[in-house]
């Protein structure tokens, strides 16, 4: 009797490479049928990943999609079915779609049916509702069809049943966030239970812009039992064995832990965002101080210690351990390390504006000279090498503002744009349980911008751990300042976070771009306006 089988391609595609991506699941499916495979699971969008954006609004960029799927269906072996995923225009609209390719041509197109309209996505800006079932034979199996939102709702997969489907196969652009690997399943499981059909859940990997896709692809069987997986956040192909309409189990390595996801998340959104612009390297101020340790170990792992060059900056206020710290993190990674002293500098600049600044206190304007020399030394090098560089605020400094525009946010690319700084030591702990790159010291001395003697973080902010807590419940949970009261916090550390949050919007918008980890970041999100006269 023949049993089917499907393989499952988790693949790292490139937005608009469409002959790129093309080429990848072509080597996908020479390898599926290569193991005598009945069926292929591409992500959703594959032809030019997602998301695409206002490429989509360009018909042009349908037109080469669509002719290149039309392309790639006559180079496929011949009796594997292929599930591509393209943007789909007929003459009732454009649609999130996805091509069954058999047999040299697109024997079948599904539509989306459940857009998403919330978080990172907006897909009703561009596609239709598809209001119809696909149901294609595969190996004796009666597959169906569905892309990403589709199975978090009952409709499709009720219609999918009824249409005949003995299995569900979801080709997905599911990003990566602190939370949705478990709202995923949680997702497919309920359809188990309605429709007592196994899933097969293909998930795009790769970083694109601020969001990434983490893979971790999965079977399921009937009872909602997750009996396959494939690792996360690189690229990986599983063979999935049937008997009759039962996926066979198969071992796999259990998810990992909260911190260790994110960190390999933020190595692969440094990695594929350095990598697929094209750029030499990355170069980034090391201070001697938590955040900037975190960055240079990210980016070390993501891109080798030949693509990675760091620089000192040091003033009159930074302490001597900071550039002993600093000296030795780069030593220890094996790097390129200078050391540029800013005195100078500064000094050239308090000269030439001593008539502006007469009669006035001394008060943060000097402090953000010192900034914005260092961002404007970084930007040179980068200029002058084509090394990008990487900012290493935090998600704590971005609430608050406690970050300087043209200075410490001068870069291209915000490795910790969405990790607060609790999430920040917990990274900096579990880097060092692969081998020590961070002194104890960094961790556990008081953080400090070093902008003036004696200065600490806490000298005008409330204690992070508390910080922590309020940014969350006020900005990734939507609770008011009263309600976030009521839950014990202090009060006037309340107030104070949520007026900072408030005032510093221009700052924000005017960030780098950086990796979404979160279930809610400062980016695609995030969208409030500069000028409002809103007060809670």
């Amino acid at each position: 009797m023949h049993r089917m089988k499907a393989v499952i391609a988790q693949l790292n595609l490139l937005v608009g490479d469409l002959k790129g991506n093309a080429a990848k699941i072509l080597d996908a499916a020479k390898s599926a049928a290569a193991v005598n495979a009945d069926l292929l699971l591409t992500p959703e969008l594959s032809i030019c990943s997602y998301q695409p954006e206002d490429l989509l609004l360009r018909p042009s960029f349908i037109s080469a999609c669509k002719a290149e799927v039309e392309a790639l269906a006559t180079q496929l072996p011949p009796t594997l079915a292929a599930i591509v995923g393209l943007p789909w225009r007929d003459e009732t609209g454009l649609y999130n779609a996805a091509a069954v390719l058999r047999g040299g041509k697109i024997e079948a197109i599904y539509r989306k049916m459940d857009l998403p309209n919330y978080s990172v996505f907006d897909d009703k800006r561009y596609f239709e509702h598809g209001n119809a079932a696909t149901v294609i034979e595969v190996g004796g199996v009666r597959v169906g069809v569905l892309i990403c939102e589709d199975i978090w709702f009952p409709r499709a997969a009720a219609l999918a049943r009824e249409a005949g489907a003995q299995v569900l196969a979801v080709i997905n652009g599911s990003p990566y966030d602190t939370e949705h690997l478990d709202g995923r399943e949680a997702a497919c499981r309920e359809r188990c239970a309605e429709q007592g059909l196994p899933i097969l859940f293909c998930n795009l990997v790769g970083g694109q812009d601020e969001i990434v896709y983490d893979g971790q692809s999965f079977v399921m069987d009937g009872k909602g039992d997750v009996v396959q997986r494939l690792p996360g956040f690189v690229e990986a192909t599983a063979v999935v064995e049937f008997e009759g309409t039962t996926p066979r189990p198969v071992r796999y390595n259990r998810p990992q832990g909260r911190v260790a996801d994110v960190y390999a998340a933020l190595v692969l959104a440094v990695k594929d965002y350095i990598n697929k612009n094209r750029f030499p390297g990355i170069v980034l101020g090391l201070s001697g101080g938590i955040d900037s340790a975190v960055v240079l170990a990210i980016a070390v792992d993501a891109l080798g210690r030949d693509r990675v060059r760091c620089v000192m900056l040091p003033s009159k206020f930074n302490a001597s351990i900071s550039l002993e710290d600093a000296r030795w993190m780069a030593g220890v990674q094996g790097v390129r390390y200078d050391e540029i002293p800013i005195e100078p500098v500064y000094e050239a600049f308090e000269a030439a504006l001593a008539d502006q600044f007469k009669g006035y206190p001394v008060d943060a304007s000097e402090e953000n000279l010192q900034s914005r020399i260092r961002g404007t030394i970084l930007m040179g090098i980068s200029n002058k090498t084509g090394f990008l560089v990487l900012t290493t605020g935090n998600k704590s400094e971005m609430t608050t503002g406690y970050a300087t525009l043209y200075g410490d946010m001068a870069g291209g690319f915000g490795v910790l744009k969405d990790c607060d700084k609790e999430l920040v030591y917990d990274l900096a702990n579990w880097r060092n349980t692969l081998g020590r790159v961070i002194p104890e010291r960094v961790i556990t001395r008081a953080p400090s911008a070093e902008l003036r003697n004696d200065q600490t973080d806490q000298d005008s902010l409330p204690e992070y751990p508390i910080l922590d807590e309020i940014m969350a419940l006020y900005m990734e949970q939507n609770l008011s300042a009263a309600e976030i009261k009521a839950k014990g916090l202090p009060p006037a550390d309340v107030d104070k976070a949520v007026r900072l949050l408030r005032i510093n919007e221009y700052k924000r918008r005017q960030a780098p771009v950086g990796p979404r980890v979160t279930p809610r970041g400062y980016g695609r999100d995030w969208r409030y306006p500069i000028t409002s006269g809103w007060r809670e």
